[in-house]
């Protein structure tokens, strides 16, 4: 985690090599079928929005962007990365793995479409909520997926103070 630095504008944060102002910049592995952990990266993520004074809205809507992205890793994939790159403005989560790929994006964030096998299901996940569910909380979602390859997904959640 990085926290330091300011931005003109802002007052605090550092910045990126592209020039753009962040406050924190988190970094989590998460491995394929690991349930033991699933869901701990969200939790630091939440943490740290709560730390950094995000709204709660914006926390609410990060937290089940980074949670469901966190469980199709786990899922679906043998292992991938989760990050948050907090900006004053906004919380972009960036979800990227080695695993199956999605064959079709548009199916998969259709309500209630789930390729997760039964032993999955037997466990109460994959029921086809995950995608429709960051899609619903984002207010930019950009899926990239090749078959057995693997997926990126960025979502970018803005930051609205209360009454925006």
């Amino acid at each position: 985690m990085r926290v330091a630095g300011c931005c003109i504008n802002t007052g605090y944060g550092v910045r990126n090599r592209a020039g753009e102002c962040y406050i924190l910049d988190l970094k989590f592995g998460v491995m394929g079928m690991d349930f033991t952990r699933a869901g701990e990266a969200s939790v630091k993520i939440k943490n740290a929005l709560q730390l950094v004074g995000m709204e709660v809205e914006t926390i609410r809507k990060a937290v089940v962007v980074a949670y469901e992205a966190e469980l199709n890793i786990v899922i679906h994939a043998r292992q991938g990365t989760l990050t948050a790159r907090v900006q004053p403005d906004r919380v972009e989560i960036l979800a990227v793995d080695a695993g199956q790929g999605i064959p079709d994006i548009a199916l998969a964030l259709q309500e209630g479409y789930s390729t997760a096998p039964p032993h999955i299901r037997k466990m109460g996940f994959g029921a086809g909520m995950g995608l429709p569910n960051i899609n619903h909380c984002s207010n930019q979602l950009e899926i990239k997926s090749k078959v057995d390859s693997g997926t990126r997904l960025k979502a970018i959640i803005f930051n609205h103070k209360s009454g925006e």
